[in-house]
């Protein structure tokens, strides 16, 4: 894959980096139109279970967003439920990157 734009870099990082901290299977970022950024790991609770992604995505809804430019999930997972992106952002890149930061897909439209 080519080198990546410095932004997309920076959600991939901020996604693998919420991951270790919450010792979580997934990590995810989002960068809203504004390029404000948030990074959220997975929610699971007896009565509430969401994916890292769409964790994110409702931080930036619940923080006035109202597009997403682009998203990154650091995951195991093949590929990651990307509903929650699609509906702020039809096209907006969704990058799929291992444990190690290495980006596997994008995943678009």
């Amino acid at each position: 894959m080519s080198e990546l734009d410095p932004e997309d870099a920076k959600i991939i990082t901020l996604a693998r980096s919420t991951r270790a901290r919450a010792g979580s299977a997934e990590g995810a970022a989002v960068r809203d139109e504004t390029g404000r950024t948030y990074a959220a790991a997975t929610v699971e609770l007896p009565s509430l279970k969401l994916t890292a992604l769409q964790v994110a995505v409702a931080m930036a809804v619940s923080s006035g967003a109202e597009s997403l430019e682009a998203a990154a999930v650091v995951t195991e997972a093949a590929a990651p439920d990307v509903a929650a992106v699609r509906d702020l952002a039809a096209k907006a890149p969704v990058l799929v990157a291992g444990p190690d930061g290495a980006v596997r897909t994008v995943l678009a439209d």
